[in-house]
């Protein structure tokens, strides 16, 4: 797939000024602005103290992007009025991503993140060395062939409204608000590799191998990972989908 976008019943889409986009991943950040270029203006959640932290429980990635970027929408409308109305037409941009390896049946998936910490039950996130060291565990007998996998991402953007004059108005209908939600899909389709290799990358990317390619995505560097990868092609779905060149 090289990039899909949905829009949900009802919605509208507009092209936004700000995007407020919902990670504290700096590499994730530097990667958003790169591919989606200078027509936006970009904040993140450090612009927004007491931002709240939206739990992921959903099963799928589209589930979970939608969730982040509607309640965080909500959230800023509601405490964020006077600045928010400064910024223009501004919408949250929120991703969920992972890999999905053929021989576990598709894991990690949307336990990416977390895939180490689940034999422990501790709460959060993994270290990637631990998540990476887990995987090639369980795929230390596999042989190259049967090796496939992919990188897989939704991007889900949501309207920021401030609402009206009055308090009431400016509760938000998170029902109404994940009608307005849009999301947008991309695949990398890839292999994994018998150990890791390269510094340039974050995640999975010292252990995963585009088709086409020798070297992982943490040896290839940001230029050509950016052509390539899963969240590229959703963020370049969505480009055509605001209209920008």
């Amino acid at each position: 797939m090289d990039g899909r976008s949905r829009l949900h019943s009802g919605a509208k889409m507009e092209k936004p000024d700000t995007f407020i986009i919902a990670t504290s991943n700096s590499h994730k950040v530097e990667e958003i602005k790169a591919i989606l270029g200078g027509s936006f203006r970009y904040l993140t959640l450090k612009e927004f103290p007491g931002a709240p932290k939206v739990v992921e429980d959903a099963n799928t990635f589209a589930g979970n992007a939608t969730k982040k970027a509607v309640e965080l929408a909500c959230w800023l409308g509601e405490t964020s009025r006077t600045k928010i109305e400064r910024l223009g037409k501004v919408f949250v941009l929120a991703d969920d991503s992972g890999l999905e390896v053929d021989a576990i049946g598709g894991r990690p998936g949307v336990h990416s993140a977390r895939f180490a910490s689940l034999d422990s039950g501790e709460p959060g996130n993994s270290p990637d060395a631990e998540n990476n060291a887990k995987l090639l565990r369980l795929l230390k007998d596999v042989p190259a062939e049967k090796r496939t996998a992919r990188f897989r991402c939704v991007v889900a953007i949501a309207p920021v409204t401030s609402g009206g004059n009055d308090v009431a108005s400016r509760v938000c209908d998170a029902n109404e608000a994940e009608l307005q939600a849009r999301t947008f899909d991309g695949t990398c389709e890839g292999r994994i590799a018998f150990g890791p290799s390269g510094s340039k990358g974050f995640g999975y990317d010292p252990l995963f191998v585009p088709d086409g390619f020798k070297e992982s995505f943490a040896e290839l560097g940001d230029a050509v990972k950016n052509r390539l990868s899963h969240r590229s092609k959703a963020l370049a779905a969505m480009r055509v989908a605001l209209g920008v060149k």
